[in-house]
């Protein structure tokens, strides 16, 4: 079956204005938090509403659908391959940080085709597609500074999960030795927008050791398109050959960027839960 990927690209973006104006309402109001698996994990009402939302608006746009919601699971069977988080973010979104956003991300086979991002606090669409970048509509090119000691990074690690998985003390002189090459480090808590961000030129490059598909796929594609490189890192979670988006582990860098340390440590950090891992079954057997 042959699909209108121009259809596809706008529908992702489309389902992400779909919700805006409800999560922008709602942003900063009284609302129930409920946690999914721990303390750092929350989930609202809103996160729920608006993946329904989109989940409907996708089917009837393009029915030839698979759905991979966040809050929901898959759904469908088709050739076309949804990963959606309705608020990439959502724990600054209940407390009233404007830091979180609409991910859309288009699969088809292996190959992400399309990706819209809405921060709706700012009014601000990335998307990506065949037809390129583009921010608000207007062309977007990736921009870094060459040094990476002169560079901004976005970056959460470490987190709780990163001590257990990788030892608190070999974490913190990671986290140290990023923050003193590093001009600016900062975690603001959103996979999709810091990688938008740096395919936008705000930053100069993003990493992550935690991040799911739909934290993800939409931002592949923008990032690419603008001409930013995205190099994905299994964790010892999937095979290495497998799809970028489908890996834990990423680093984002923008055009021109040359810096050393960030992939080294992403390295670092994917061989050593890789080898854990590898240890661990040799001890079952």
């Amino acid at each position: 079956m042959t699909h209108d990927l121009a259809h596809i690209a706008a529908t992702a973006e489309a389902a992400c204005r779909l919700v805006g104006p409800a999560l922008r309402e709602a942003f900063r109001s009284q609302m129930q938090i409920d946690f999914k698996v721990d303390r750092h994990d929350p989930v609202t009402e809103h996160d729920r509403r608006a993946e329904a939302a989109i989940r409907d608006f996708i089917f009837r746009e393009v029915p030839d659908s698979t759905f991979m919601g966040e809050e929901g699971g898959s759904i469908g069977d088709g050739a076309v391959r949804w990963f959606v988080d309705p608020i990439d973010g959502t724990a600054n979104f209940a407390r009233g940080l404007a830091f979180w956003c609409v991910s859309v991300g288009a699969v088809i086979g292996d190959e992400v085709i399309a990706g819209a991002i809405y921060d709706p606090v700012a009014d601000t669409m990335f998307t990506g597609s065949a037809a390129g970048a583009f921010l608000n509509g207007a062309p977007m090119q990736s921009r870094a500074n060459p040094a990476e000691e002169n560079a901004v990074l976005i970056c959460g690690y470490p987190v709780s999960r990163d001590f257990r998985l990788d030892g608190q003390d070999l974490a913190l002189r990671r986290f140290g030795a990023l923050t003193e090459t590093y001009a600016t480090l900062r975690r603001p808590g959103s996979a999709a927008l810091s990688i938008a961000h740096v395919a936008a030129g705000w930053a100069d490059a993003a990493a992550g050791f935690g991040v799911n598909p739909w934290d993800v796929t939409a931002a592949i594609a923008i990032l690419r398109q603008a001409g930013g490189s995205y190099t994905p890192y299994s964790l010892g979670k999937h095979p290495e050959e497998a799809a970028d988006f489908l890996h834990p582990g990423y680093v984002a860098l923008g055009a021109g960027a040359d810096y050393p340390l960030l992939p080294r440590i992403a390295r670092e950090i994917s061989d050593g839960r890789i080898a854990a891992k590898a240890s661990m079954h040799a001890i079952a057997k």
